[in-house]
């Protein structure tokens, strides 16, 4: 995996699910920048969930 940037929640989440790591990655950002909800702690408990091979 050479996506992978900070943790690797966004590029597991593209390859998971056939989306665009780019795209998901300026999701994330702008819901933590406008906090919808909790973003950051998703993306943590994310991180906890994903295989440890990405």
């Amino acid at each position: 995996m050479t996506e992978r940037k900070i943790l690797g929640v966004c590029a597991w989440l593209a390859d998971k699910f056939g989306l665009d790591v780019g795209g998901l990655r300026i999701l994330f950002v702008a819901a933590a920048v406008l906090s919808l909800g909790s973003p950051i702690f998703i993306y943590f408990i994310l991180y906890l969930v994903k295989p440890s091979s990405y």
